[in-house]
C-alpha cells in the first residue's frame, strides 16, 4: 500500500479485544501479535462457516507475508482489522490489510495466500465460487 488507508477503504471488518497478555515488558501490544491480527481478518475471507471457500480436499497457506510497523498499540482497548483483496491469481489470493487503533492506522500487512491440495501438496485452482466471492473483497 503506497499511501496509509483508512479503515473505510476495506469491504471487510472485524476487531480483537486486546488483552494484557498481548503486551510486552515496555507496555505495548507484542509485534507477533500483530501478524495473528491479521490472521483474524484473513480468517473472516476465507473460513466463513455458512461458505467454504477451499475446494474439497484443500487448504490455504501463506507463501508470503509483509508487514509494516507504523505506530504502537496499545492496551487496553481494541484494534479494528481491514481486509481486501488486492490480486486473484490462478490458485492464489493476495490480502492487503490495515489494523487501526481510535482510528488510527497502525499497521499494514500484505500476505499472498495459495490453495493447496492436501494429497499432492501442490497450488490447485480456485473454484469459480471462490474466484467470484473474492472479487467482490476488491
Amino acid at each position: 500500500m503506497e499511501t496509509t488507508p483508512t479503515l473505510d477503504q476495506f469491504p471487510l471488518k472485524t476487531y480483537e479485544k486486546l488483552r494484557y497478555a498481548d503486551t510486552d515488558r515496555q507496555g505495548h501490544v507484542n509485534n507477533a501479535v500483530f501478524a495473528t491480527m491479521l490472521e483474524t481478518g484473513r480468517v473472516e475471507a476465507l473460513y466463513n462457516p455458512e461458505k467454504a471457500l477451499a475446494s474439497e480436499g484443500c487448504s490455504f497457506v501463506i507463501v508470503n507475508l509483509t508487514l509494516d510497523f507504523l505506530a504502537e498499540i496499545s492496551w487496553p482497548g481494541r484494534v479494528e482489522i481491514g481486509t481486501r483483496v488486492a490480486k486473484i491469481g490462478r490458485s492464489s489470493v493476495t490480502f492487503e490489510q490495515g489494523l487501526f487503533q481510535e482510528g488510527r492506522c497502525v499497521a499494514t500487512g500484505k500476505t499472498v495466500i495459495v490453495q493447496m491440495n492436501g494429497e499432492t501438496k501442490k497450488s490447485q485452482p480456485l473454484n469459480e465460487d471462490a474466484a467470484a466471492f473474492l472479487e467482490g473483497l476488491m
